[in-house]
């Protein structure tokens, strides 16, 4: 049983990158919904699949996709205010964007209230919307609406319908034909001038424009010569879930160095090669103990995740208060950690599961057995554990406290089972001593560093420009640097034990072992690589934990790798003059793995000349809201959509094209349109970017 489970959580992750590339994750229905005579309300329900959030109506300038409804048509009717969102509204603080964004889960709802002016009325507009989860963010998508019907005209409202026509608004824009000249073009075919409807596959060009054919060549799909190369070349999703499970379980192996855990353990196994006199069951035993560790702290990630639930694991990551609770609590932890006090549970608790587990036989006493071991480590576990549910529950899935929890007991049961069953190891196992103090106090300093990262956020929450760039960094730079003063013996704590000379005295100038002076060397080197840093240096290696580069106010970094088009069509024609490949760049504004990419991958100096000297990089933002100078009506899968912005136009290039719709998503093409290398999406492995621009530059060649 366990292992089917096992392979259908690998299955669903690997196949959610690509389902989410291919699946629309919300759907809207439209209604509407009579208040009186004269007022009736457009009602807007959308259903949002687990994990994935619609933004509200109120999203400043510059964050992610808000809630937008927008006429086509007015006959009769009027609008009432603006577009309200409603039902259960989330705020949370948004770290990249630097600002409080407000959404909804699994149930949207929007409701515009409308006046009627007239015996008759007709109304068509759309809602452009937009919806990410913790991986992807799909394009702005319009849900099309026309209502008509009759009613009592609102009194004082009864206004000539050729003035209504007249009359624009912000909240009631009227499109108005442009001139043939300004019409919309895809593929680079004149819609309007040909009265041409754009379908699934890219508009054919009427003859007479030899320059139109080839501009709608870089249109044709090509979808299945992508599929030829393969699949994605990143997997964000696996690599996110096993950098959770390794996170777990090196916090594990740091847990077992612990003085409440280390000295357990030959104590434990031999507890159980004696009590059966049978080194088989010994062995049954130890793996059972091993077994029932993992159960209980498995348990406890299954207990935060039902606590805290998808939606609140998701605003953990950017709430304020959230933040602040974690950084206090690392505080604490680190304060224990130097020696301050002991964080212990009531004695009563270990004592109580002690004698129930003496009291009773078989499984249930191992089990038990191992439960007291977790209530009488938490002095040393509890610390490691805390960090681990914050970091890991911070990355927003609903199964990481679980998959935390389970590389963190499988790392903590292992050596029981192991050397129940190869009992000559004991032996060779590392006394208990200072040693064990040493790490307790390596622990602390780094709980105290992870304080200052949820810190942060709290400050950008609140705007006390408190921990800015510089500010962080600093922090950062003096306790790595006391660290390895404390590593080298330079500076000591009030639990660290003093050591003896042969006449009792005790010896102050001790040596430093050589473990600790790499770890110490190790330390040293971290502060001095973050100095650079306080000039505007990118740190690529702390660029997850530190504030953005925004808020530095010194900065002499310049290497910003830039587009040299945002538009397809025009990039295409000079590549094809140039002679060079072309890299398409689908992103969005609010895109936050967009933002991650460049900060993490784009910055590196090799990646950068590749894309700056040997490609044309296009930009194309899905989530563009300038205006079309006219709609463009397309048929896409059966159905009718109208294009009426710059990002409906790049989106639809997106889906059309190569079968997509969810960023980043990277291309690599020539100058006909056709794909050089597989599609890559989210994935900070920098010298696997490098490998996709640089197959993508030989296949070029080749041809």
């Amino acid at each position: 049983m366990m292992k089917k489970i096992t392979s259908l959580l690998l299955l669903w992750v690997m196949v959610l990158p690509l389902w989410a590339q291919f699946h629309d994750p919300v759907s809207f229905s439209v209604s509407q919904k009579k208040l009186s005579d004269s007022e009736f309300e457009i009602v807007f329900t959308g259903k949002a699949e687990a994990g994935w959030h619609v933004y509200s109506t109120d999203i400043p300038d510059g964050g992610p996709t808000p809630a937008t409804i927008n006429f086509d048509e007015q006959k009769g009717v009027e609008p009432v205010g603006k577009l309200t969102a409603r039902g259960k509204v989330h705020k949370a603080y948004d770290n990249l964007f630097g600002m409080e964004v407000s959404y909804m889960e699994n149930t949207a709802v929007f409701a515009q209230k409308m006046r009627i002016t007239d015996a008759t009325y007709s109304v068509k507009g759309y809602l452009n919307y937009g919806a990410c989860n913790d991986e992807n963010c799909m394009p702005p998508t319009n849900v099309e609406f026309t209502f008509s019907g009759s009613g009592k005209p609102a009194a004082g409202n009864a206004v000539a319908e050729p003035q209504k026509q007249k009359e624009k608004t912000a909240d009631t824009p009227v499109v108005e034909k442009e001139e043939k000249a300004d019409a919309p073009v895809i593929g680079g075919v004149d819609t309007v001038a040909t009265g041409l409807v754009v379908t699934d596959s890219v508009p054919s060009a009427v003859a007479g424009s030899n320059a139109a054919v080839a501009a709608s060549d870089y249109w044709t799909p090509v979808i299945d010569e992508l599929a030829a190369f393969g699949e994605d070349a990143s997997n964000a999703a696996s690599q996110t879930w096993w950098k959770i499970f390794l996170l777990g379980f090196l916090g594990g192996l740091v847990a077992l160095l612990t003085p409440c855990v280390w000295p357990i353990i030959p104590m434990t196994v031999s507890f159980f090669l004696k009590r059966s006199g049978d080194k088989r069951k010994g062995i049954r035993d130890a793996a059972t103990y091993g077994v029932s560790i993992v159960v209980i702290y498995v348990l406890l990630g299954l207990v935060i995740t039902g606590i805290f639930g998808a939606s609140a694991l998701n605003a953990l990551s950017t709430n304020a208060v959230f933040n602040i609770f974690f950084c206090l609590m690392l505080l604490v932890f680190a304060a224990s950690f130097f020696g301050a006090f002991e964080i212990t549970l009531p004695s009563s608790w270990s004592n109580a599961v002690d004698n129930k587990a003496e009291s009773t036989t078989g499984l249930l006493s191992i089990f038990l057995m191992a439960f007291t071991l977790a209530l009488v480590s938490f002095s040393c576990t509890g610390p490691i554990i805390g960090f681990l549910l914050v970091e890991v529950s911070t990355s927003g899935s609903i199964l990481a406290p679980t998959i935390g929890m389970l590389g963190f007991a499988i790392a903590l049961a292992l050596p029981f089972t192991l050397f129940a069953m190869f009992p000559a190891w004991l032996k060779t196992m590392p006394k208990s001593g200072n040693w064990m103090n040493c790490v307790k106090v390596t622990l602390g300093f780094l709980e105290l560093a992870f304080a200052l990262k949820f810190l942060s956020v709290a400050d950008l929450a609140y705007g006390w420009h408190i921990l800015d760039r510089e500010a962080f960094l600093s922090l950062w730079i003096v306790i790595f640097a006391l660290l390895g003063a404390y590593l080298i013996g330079w500076l000591r704590f009030p639990h660290d034990e003093d050591e003896y000379d042969e006449s009792g005295n005790v010896v102050v100038n001790h040596r430093t072992s050589v473990t600790r002076f790499f770890m110490a060397l190790v330390s040293f080197s971290f502060a001095i690589y973050m100095v650079p840093g306080l000039w505007g240096a990118p740190l690529k290696a702390i660029s997850a934990f530190s504030p953005p580069m925004s808020t530095q106010d010194f900065n002499l970094y310049e290497n910003e790798v830039k587009a040299q088009f945002m538009d397809y069509d025009a990039g295409m024609e000079y590549a094809r003059r140039q002679g060079k490949p072309v890299m398409i760049d689908f992103t969005g504004y609010g895109c936050v793995n967009c933002r991650k990419m460049e900060l993490a991958v784009w910055a590196d100096q090799k990646v950068a000349d590749i894309m700056q000297n040997d490609y044309v990089l296009i930009t194309l933002y899905v989530d563009e809201k300038t205006k079309l100078p006219e709609p463009i009506k397309v048929t896409e899968n059966g159905q009718e959509r109208t294009l009426r912005t710059v990002g409906d136009k790049w989106s639809y290039l997106q889906r059309s094209k190569f079968g997509a719709n969810a960023q980043p998503f990277y291309v690599l093409l020539d100058n006909e349109g056709k794909p050089l290398n597989k599609s890559y999406s989210y994935d900070e492995d920098v010298n696997k970017y490098i490998d996709f621009l640089q197959t993508g530059l030989k296949n070029y060649k080749n041809k």
